[in-house]
């Protein structure tokens, strides 16, 4: 008589190995291929470092603590002989900056602490002050160097474009992103941003300044190329734009000068003793820094040869004082400001946040890239200093509040703010740990548990 055993095979079991249903009736586990990791990330490992949370954070924070800096020592290393010469102090224009640093800090951050909802709520006031502003410019500026593009109230005296342009990202983050889904309307694409964008460059236009109107025009491209509005209409923008400020600056009377410059940059001849007397000392400081320069505070183009040797043409002294290394240095970190910022437009999933920062990333790095244009001599002069390098109270506190803006936008990364989080409470574990050990060290080991019979 046969022995049947307690257990009945069904269909599935019997068609199954008995050594594969023996051993998975003991429980054995069952074996994975191992999943290999992937090559490009074994090759790289640093890629785990750079896709990481909070790396926009900590980029734009280092590059924009390096570039203040370095900023301030130049600016103290190329005023001393012109502030002599006036009769100041040696340190007049390095204390006047410093002290615009000190108000810009921590406006920055608070700029950085900021949710991003508070930005949205402020992009029409702000976008309404800025216009109330540029408005008095024409009737009440001051004119300063050819252009009125400066109010003066009581003591303070400040420069309105720049308040326009951190208020026009803004605004315009506000409002092409509300309606991104309807950009491809040329209607809504016009209505209301490219009409404030108009109003502000016609107001900045009033005041004969160049310069800063360039800057504003690349600002609103780079919103606008961001929102995805229709590139033949961002084509037919930048050909006004140029038509515009042709007739402006080159058919009008009063522009002689700069139509002067332009065609000292771009002609055949040069006048050596006028118009091309700034960019070329701006190469002579440039070529006689070499490698490695003629040593930080010993630069010879500084002694009133080269004009606005502290604001527009620093980047000049920076080559000639640390040679072609500090020249790449600050070029670098601008690349890094790019780079931090096209990641926050890539990461963030709001668009509104998208939208500002390509404003704000256009206006920094595309005005230290015209800077450094015309001190080069690929540019003509047209006036525009070298963010958180030149000296100037109201472009470096405004270029740091916005940059403190894109810093918020940088925590609000998804994941970036638990990360941050985390980090902090490892430092705050490691200083207590730190702190009671050196307590430790001060009584002697007093506080130990008791060791022998006593501690039996």
């Amino acid at each position: 008589m046969a022995v049947t055993t307690g257990t009945r095979r069904g269909p599935r079991a019997a068609g199954r190995p008995a050594g594969a249903a023996t051993a998975k009736g003991r429980g054995a586990k069952t074996s994975k291929a191992p999943t290999r990791p992937s090559s490009k990330r074994a090759e790289r490992p640093w890629l785990g470092q750079w896709n990481s949370t909070v790396t926009s954070y900590y980029l734009l924070v280092g590059a924009t603590g390096l570039l203040l800096v370095i900023g301030l020592v130049m600016v103290l290393s190329s005023s001393t002989v012109t502030s002599i010469a006036a009769g100041d102090s040696p340190f007049a224009a390095f204390l006047v900056q410093a002290r615009f640093a000190l108000i810009g800090l921590p406006l920055m951050l608070v700029a950085a602490r900021l949710p991003v909802r508070w930005y949205k709520r402020l992009a029409w006031p702000a976008m309404i002050v800025a216009l109330g502003l540029l408005v008095a410019v024409p009737f009440v500026g001051k004119l300063v160097n050819g252009n009125r593009n400066w109010l003066v109230l009581g003591p303070i005296q400040f420069q309105p474009s720049e308040l326009a342009k951190l208020a026009l990202a803004i605004w315009l983050g506000a409002v092409l992103g509300r309606k991104q889904h309807l950009l491809g309307s040329w209607g809504q694409a016009l209505v209301p941003g490219a009409l404030g964008l108009g109003a502000v460059l016609g107001l900045v236009m009033a005041g004969h300044d160049l310069g800063t109107a360039l800057i504003l025009a690349v600002l609103g491209l780079g919103a606008y190329w961001v929102s995805g509005a229709p590139a033949a209409m961002l084509g037919v923008g930048a050909v006004g734009a140029a038509l515009f400020v042709g007739w402006t600056f080159i058919v009008n009377q009063g522009s002689s000068d700069r139509l002067t410059r332009i065609l000292a940059t771009y002609g055949s001849t040069c006048d050596e003793a006028s118009e091309c007397y700034q960019s070329i000392h701006g190469l002579y400081g440039l070529g006689t820094g070499g490698l490695f320069g003629v040593g930080l505070g010993a630069s010879r183009e500084k002694w009133k040869y080269l004009p606005e040797a502290h604001n527009d043409f620093i980047y000049s002294v920076i080559g000639e004082e640390l040679g072609l290394l500090g020249t790449l240095l600050v070029l670098a970190l601008f690349v890094v400001l790019g780079v931090a910022m096209a990641r926050v437009v890539r990461r963030h999933p709001d668009p509104f946040v998208k939208i500002t920062t390509a404003a704000i990333g256009c206006w920094v790095v595309g005005q230290a890239f015209v800077n450094i244009g015309v001190v080069i001599g690929v540019l003509p002069v047209i006036g525009v200093p070298l963010p958180l390098v030149s000296a100037g109270g109201s472009a470096l506190v405004t270029t740091m509040v916005a940059l403190g803006v894109v810093i918020s936008f940088a925590r609000s990364e998804p994941g970036a703010a638990e990360a941050l989080a985390a980090r902090r409470s490892v430092v705050k574990r490691s200083v207590a740990v730190l702190s009671r050990r050196g307590r430790q060290g001060a009584t002697g080991g007093t506080g130990r548990r008791r060791g022998g019979d006593g501690g039996r």
